[in-house]
């Protein structure tokens, strides 16, 4: 079963809200999307950067096959695409005015690295918004779901972090190791939609990669109890306008001052 590329956009469209004026793009601006997926956020810098440009950078192919096809339907000519890993990737130096990433930034094995590699991107006096998970503890669809397919309620499922940015303290540490200043956070507290009924939820969940590596843990009386559980759960947070669970996130911003 695979996943509709469209997933994440729909699921962090109320995220997205808050994140597009906190990003604030300038006409004139040149912007770095890091971790951009299928684009979406890339294509909204780029329609708000009217004399400037937007590049997206993730490591699918997949999503950046789906972003260039969007953005060809939508007529864009300032925005282009590379397949990289932000940690590492030969960025032109001082080459952008604005550094954006919506939940895609907790996953790198270097952070310092990652982000001073990302800071001499930037022009001095360049700006970094990010949005990335507050604590799985305040995430309920990380619980929730964890939960009910037989995973830890306070552990990554693999090496993947999605919470590693969670707490204040180290995220302002790590930025200002990197070269960042005038570290500031902002509380999101907005539903995450998993689907627009308990069916279209369930499928949705049963293609994320967590689900899969739970579930592929548990022999087949468990794995069906399992999934018994998840579509309970599911079910529980059908309101009618959509499967919602509660999320909390923070908006980091800071500005690029060490070359």
């Amino acid at each position: 079963m695979a996943l509709d590329p469209d997933f994440y956009d729909n699921e962090l469209r109320r995220h997205n809200e808050q994140f597009r004026p906190a990003a604030a793009v300038q006409p004139d601006d040149r912007v770095l999307d890091v971790g951009c997926g299928t684009g979406q956020t890339t294509r909204q810098a780029a329609h708000a950067a009217v004399e400037g440009s937007a590049l997206g950078v993730d490591v699918s192919a997949p999503m950046l096959e789906r972003a260039r096809q969007l953005s060809d339907d939508e007529g864009l000519r300032n925005v282009s695409y590379v397949q990289a890993d932000a940690e590492s990737h030969p960025f032109p130096t001082a080459g952008f005015d604005l550094c954006i990433s919506r939940f895609g930034t907790m996953f790198f094995a270097d952070p310092v690295a990652a982000f001073a590699n990302i800071g001499r991107a930037l022009r001095l006096g360049a700006r970094l918004v990010i949005l990335v998970w507050q604590s799985r503890s305040r995430n309920e669809w990380a619980i929730e779901i964890d939960r009910s397919v037989g995973g830890p309620p306070s552990a990554p499922v693999n090496r993947f972090d999605p919470f590693s940015l969670a707490d204040p303290a180290v995220t302002e540490g790590i930025l200002t190791d990197a070269g960042f200043t005038e570290v500031s956070f902002t509380d999101v507290h907005e539903p995450v939609f998993y689907g627009e009924d308990t069916e279209a939820a369930y499928d949705a969940v049963l293609s994320l990669w967590q689900a899969k590596d739970l579930l592929a843990d548990l022999d087949a009386a468990t794995a069906e109890r399992a999934l018994q559980l998840l579509r309970t759960t599911i079910t529980a947070h059908d309101t009618g306008a959509g499967v919602l669970f509660d999320s909390r996130a923070w908006i980091v911003s800071a500005v690029w001052q060490h070359r």
